[in-house]
């Protein structure tokens, strides 16, 4: 990836200010090692009339694949459909904006000690991208740029220089000149924008890229046109934090528009009522029944088939009643961030002879998981397609059959109490289904009549009189008094 910044000077304000501004000397090639490969900074013409300094990234695509790049949420899909083979080593995208903000950190925060005066500067400024990748064509790039005072020139690439008929590639070649801004604005507009063109993220979007998003885009982004646009991209569509960036932009919107401060605009809540009790969340209401359901049961050898991220296997560690805690979930990287909540590499022996963590899929039997006291499978069911359900259901209940089985699922019922979730929509994306009451309850009563168990049902978090309580929970209780007294 390459970009290149220059200005122009006189003899009373040398072009190769620009060096200090930059904090990178104009006689020096320099080398920055970065996550994803090698950041180097250059100055292919440093004169008192005319100086421009070029960032090349150089990008290892074998390093960028085993750090996961472009899977999952949040990843560059182009990424994901090839690996080895795409543009990410070429094209401008958030690895050259986080090259960016490392490699020029001082520059884009308006920082120079050793001239102090030069950042405040306004200087003829131009920039040059020779390949950007432009979701939404040379419009979209115009209608970005343009409101923040750059003159844009913007070229789209054609798809084949030797087939012409085939049209223009997704990508540009970006020119954008000023004598308006700052060099650090101008860094702190590419910062936010590049990615933002591409509409894709090399890393998973944490919810402190809000608080990112405001601190580079303050001055500009409140006021800019397009926010919604770009707070939605750079989010990487993430519903709540880019609903989270909006209010707090409207917000300096507003107090700029009052010429007063944030904190006077948002004073609506009396100050007392910021002590009052958050209502808990319904994960957490969720693993509270849980691990009561397993203490009336008298349960010490544990298993959490589905365990995810390990915040249900969390909880259990906490109570010296759970001698044996087993987490099984089929996906590695699930079991990897696991590992790292409960952090067991630091854990003391004793406590983590307590606990496991293994690879498993629900739809076989396994050896490991006989002669255990209790099983858990909290918000597992709905995530299998329907025909699958027998497998599991014969693995759970007819082969390591535990003294105690809890299930837990949505009710589908209660889905209409979501003010942000649309009718007729799941509750996840991966849900194959939801059940209603009656649908739950007849699946795990025969489930109960077919292996022997009793079955109770109890409602998880507030029980609505309409339509039920947001989860429901089934706990299974051995019966066979054979298999009972064995367990």
């Amino acid at each position: 990836m390459f970009l290149t910044i220059t200005t122009t000077g006189t003899p009373e304000r040398p072009a190769t200010d620009l060096g200090y501004l930059l904090h990178k000397h104009p006689d020096k090639a320099q080398a920055f090692s970065t996550s994803y490969g090698t950041a180097h900074v250059l100055y292919p013409e440093a004169e008192t009339g005319r100086c421009t300094a070029a960032l090349l990234l150089e990008v290892d695509a074998v390093a960028l694949v085993r750090r996961g790049k472009g899977k999952g949420r949040g990843g560059a899909p182009d990424a994901a459909l090839a690996q080895y083979v795409n543009d990410r080593p070429y094209a401008a995208s958030s690895l050259l904006a986080v090259a960016l903000s490392s490699v020029f950190s001082s520059a884009m925060k308006g920082v120079c000690h050793a001239r102090p005066e030069l950042p405040g500067q306004a200087r003829p400024l131009r920039v040059e991208v020779p390949a950007l990748p432009a979701r939404g064509g040379p419009d979209l790039v115009r209608k970005l740029f343009e409101p923040l005072g750059w003159t844009v020139t913007v070229e789209p690439v054609p798809l084949d220089t030797e087939f012409p008929d085939w049209g223009d590639s997704r990508y540009v070649r970006l020119v954008l000149e000023s004598d308006t801004l700052t060099l650090a604005e101008a860094l702190r507009h590419l910062y936010v924008l590049l990615p933002v063109l591409d509409d894709a993220k090399h890393y998973w979007v944490a919810p402190d890229e809000v608080d990112k998003l405001l601190r580079v885009g303050e001055g500009w982004l409140p006021g800019h046109p397009e926010q919604r646009l770009i707070t939605s991209r750079y989010l990487s569509r993430r519903w709540a934090l880019t609903r989270q960036a909006t209010e707090r932009l409207e917000l300096v919107r507003l107090a700029e528009t009052d010429d007063s401060e944030v904190e006077e605009i948002d004073n609506a809540v009396e100050a007392e009522t910021e002590a009052e009790e958050k209502p808990t969340p319904l994960a957490v209401q969720r693993r509270e029944a849980i691990v009561t359901a397993l203490r009336q049961s008298g349960a010490a050898r544990v298993l959490d088939l589905g365990c995810g991220q390990g915040q249900l296997v969390q909880a259990l560690l906490k109570d010296p009643a759970f001698t044996e805690i087993v987490g099984v979930d089929v996906s590695m990287r699930a079991l990897t961030i696991a590992s790292r909540r409960l952090k067991l590499d630091r854990m003391g022996e004793r406590q983590a002879a307590r606990v496991q963590l293994f690879q498993g899929s629900l739809a076989y039997t396994d050896v490991r998981l006989k002669g255990y006291d209790a099983a858990v499978l909290s918000e597992v069911v709905e995530h299998l397609d329907l025909p699958r359900l027998p497998a599991l259901e014969y693995a759970v209940f007819g082969s390591a059959r535990p003294r105690t089985v809890l299930v837990t699922t949505p009710n589908v019922e209660y889905n209409v109490r979501w003010e942000s979730l649309p009718a007729g929509h799941v509750r996840h994306g991966d849900h194959r289904f939801e059940w209603t009451r009656a649908e739950f309850r007849a699946w795990a009563e025969a489930v109960a009549e077919r292996h022997g168990y009793g079955v109770a049902f109890e409602p998880v978090g507030p029980d609505d009189p309409e339509v039920g309580p947001p989860t429901q929970m089934a706990v299974f209780t051995l019966t066979t008094p054979k298999e009972a007294k064995a367990a």
